[in-house]
C-alpha cells in the first residue's frame, strides 16, 4: 500500500476514535437535557446522530477496501467488441466456408479445415491481441521479449506454450482492455532442412498475428525485406525494430535508421521504425570492473502501447477477417482441385466413348452431330460435379452449340489433319479412316469437355471472349507436342489396336 494512503488511514482511524469518545459523552448529556423537554425528540435526535456516525465509519472502511459493495452494484467489465461490419463479414465467410468444407471428400483434410474454422470462430470472442516477434535467429528476438517483459507495466503470465525456440507469454498493459499474447518465433533464414522447417513455422505464426514485431540488427537483407514485403502485402501491420544499437556508433545508427525508413517506406510508417538495445554488452572499466548497462527498450514499449491502444480493435478485426478469407480461399482451391479431378475423369471416359461410337459407325467425315447425344450426357455430368443440375435437353443445346463453334473455327479439320500426320508417323501400317475418325472424335470430345470445365468453373460463364476464345485456348493447349504424343499413345491402345484386331478377324481365312 502506498505510504500516503497508509498515513490517511491512520489519521482517519485516530479521528474516528476521538470523535467516538466525544460523541458518547455528548450524546449522554444531550439526551438527558432533551428528555426533560420531549423524550420522543431526544430519541429521534440520538438515532439520527448514530446513523450519520455509522455512515462515516462505512465510508472509511470502504475507502480502506476492508469491505466491498455487492456485485450487483459494481460496474461489469464489458468485453471489447470487434467492429461490427468486419465481424459480420467474417461470420458470413465462415458460414460459406463450412458449407464448402462439407463437400471436401478427404476426411483428414475436411477435419483439419473444420478445426481451423472453429479456431477462427473462437477468435471472434477470445479478447486477446496476438503480437508475434519475427526475424532472423541472430537478431535478438528473445532478448527483446525478455526486456519487454521486464518493463511491461502490469501482469506477466507464465509461458503458455513453446515453439522450437521460444514461448508465448500473456501480458497485461495498463489502459488495455484486452490481454496481449506475445510470441517468440523460430529464426528465419537458417541453413539446413530443420532450419527450413522452423522458418516455415515462423512465417505461419507471423501470418496469424494481429501485430508483427519484425526484428533486425542492421540494414535488411534481401531475404528479410522480401519476408516483410510478403507479410505487408497480405495486410499484416508491422513495427520494424533495429536491435543491438549499442554495437553502432551514433552516426552509423542514424544512417541505418534512415536507410531502413527509406527502404520500407511503402510497407512501414517512419514512426514505426524503432531503434532499441535489448541486451547491451557489458563494459569493462579501466579499473577492470564490469558495468552492466540497462536495456534501451522504452521507445519500443511506448510505440507498442500507442499502437495497441489506438488500433487494437481494428487489428483484431482485420486479422479475423483476413484469416477467414484465407481459409475460404484455401478451401475453394481444394474443392476446385477435387472437382477438377472428377471432371477430367468424366472427360477422359467420354472421349473414348465418342471414339467407340464413331469407330463402330464410320461416316464420310467426323460427324460431331452424330456424337451430340454422347457429349450432351458429358455436359450434364460435368454440370453436376460443379453443382449445376442440367436436363438432357439443355445439355444437348450446349453440346450442339459448341460443336458448331468447333466447325466454324476449323478445329475439326485441323484436328483430323494433325492426328492423321502424327498417327501415320507413329504406326508402321496405314491407319484406316475408321481409326482416324474414332481418334479424332475422342480428341474433339476432349477439347469440348475441357471447354465446358472452364464454363462451369466460372459459374456458367464463358468470359469476355465468349465460347470462341475458350475453345481456341483449349485447342492450342491440345496441340502441344507432349500432349499429342501422350494422347496418340493412348489412342493406339484404346482405338487403333482394337479396330485393327476387328478387321483382321473379319478377313476370311484361305
Amino acid at each position: 500500500m502506498p505510504l500516503s494512503r497508509l498515513l490517511i488511514l491512520i489519521t482517519g482511524l485516530v479521528i474516528i476514535l476521538g470523535m467516538a469518545l466525544w460523541l458518547v459523552d455528548s450524546l449522554q448529556r444531550l439526551f438527558w437535557n432533551l428528555s426533560y423537554i420531549s423524550p420522543v425528540l431526544a430519541g429521534l435526535l440520538i438515532l439520527l446522530i448514530i446513523a450519520l456516525f455509522g455512515l462515516l465509519i462505512f465510508a472509511f472502511l470502504y475507502y480502506a477496501n476492508l469491505i466491498r459493495m455487492p456485485s450487483r452494484f459494481t460496474a461489469k467489465r464489458i468485453p471489447p467488441e470487434v467492429p461490427k461490419a468486419k465481424t459480420e463479414a467474417a461470420e458470413k465467410n465462415l458460414q460459406a466456408l463450412q458449407q464448402q468444407v462439407s463437400q471436401i471428400q478427404d476426411e483428414v483434410t475436411r477435419q483439419a479445415l473444420l478445426e481451423r474454422s472453429r479456431s477462427i470462430e473462437a477468435s471472434l470472442s477470445r479478447g486477446d491481441l496476438q503480437v508475434v516477434v519475427f526475424g532472423t535467429g541472430s537478431a535478438g528476438k528473445t532478448s527483446m521479449i525478455n526486456a519487454l517483459i521486464g518493463r511491461i507495466v502490469g501482469r506477466v503470465g507464465a509461458p503458455m506454450g513453446t515453439t522450437d525456440e521460444g514461448a508465448t507469454y500473456r501480458l497485461q498493459l495498463r489502459g488495455m482492455e484486452r490481454d496481449i499474447l506475445i510470441t517468440d518465433t523460430p529464426g528465419i533464414l537458417e541453413a539446413g532442412m530443420a532450419g527450413g522447417d522452423r522458418g516455415v513455422r515462423a512465417r505461419q505464426l507471423a501470418v496469424d498475428a494481429d501485430l508483427l514485431l519484425f526484428v533486425s540488427d542492421n540494414d535488411l537483407r534481401r531475404s528479410e525485406f522480401e519476408a516483410l514485403q510478403s507479410l505487408a502485402q497480405i495486410g499484416k501491420r508491422s513495427l520494424l525494430i533495429l536491435n543491438k544499437i549499442d554495437l553502432l556508433t551514433d552516426t552509423d545508427r542514424e544512417l541505418i535508421l534512415a536507410q531502413l525508413r527509406e527502404r520500407v517506406r511503402d510497407l512501414v510508417a517512419p514512426e514505426d521504425v524503432i531503434a532499441i538495445c535489448a541486451n547491451p554488452q557489458s563494459v569493462i572499466l579501466p579499473d577492470r570492473s564490469i558495468v552492466e548497462p540497462t536495456a534501451e527498450i522504452v521507445p519500443l514499449l511506448r510505440r507498442l502501447a500507442e499502437v495497441l491502444r489506438a488500433e487494437g480493435e481494428d487489428l483484431v478485426a482485420d486479422n479475423i477477417l483476413l484469416q477467414s478469407q484465407r481459409l475460404g480461399n484455401e478451401t475453394r482451391r481444394l474443392l476446385d482441385a477435387q472437382r477438377l479431378r472428377k471432371a477430367e475423369a468424366i472427360v477422359d471416359r467420354f472421349q473414348w466413348i465418342s471414339a467407340g461410337v464413331i469407330a463402330m459407325t464410320p461416316l464420310p467425315v467426323v460427324d460431331l452431330l452424330g456424337t451430340a447425344a454422347v457429349n450432351a450426357q458429358m455436359v450434364v455430368e460435368l454440370g453436376r460435379v460443379y453443382g449445376c443440375e442440367l436436363n438432357m435437353e439443355r445439355g444437348r443445346e450446349l453440346a450442339l452449340s459448341l460443336a458448331k463453334t468447333l466447325t466454324s473455327l476449323g478445329v475439326i479439320k485441323g484436328a483430323v489433319e494433325l492426328l492423321t500426320t502424327v498417327m501415320q508417323f507413329n504406326i508402321a501400317t496405314i491407319v484406316t479412316s475408321r481409326a482416324i475418325q474414332g481418334v479424332s472424335a475422342a480428341y474433339l470430345t476432349r477439347i469440348a469437355g475441357r471447354s465446358f470445365i472452364e464454363y462451369f468453373r466460372h459459374d456458367q460463364d464463358w468470359g469476355d471472349g465468349g465460347m470462341t476464345e475458350v475453345v481456341q485456348r483449349q485447342f492450342q493447349l491440345s496441340r502441344k507436342d507432349e500432349f499429342v504424343k501422350s494422347f496418340v499413345q493412348q489412342a493406339i491402345a484404346k482405338v487403333v489396336q482394337p479396330i485393327t484386331s476387328a478387321l483382321r478377324d473379319e478377313v476370311p481365312e484361305r
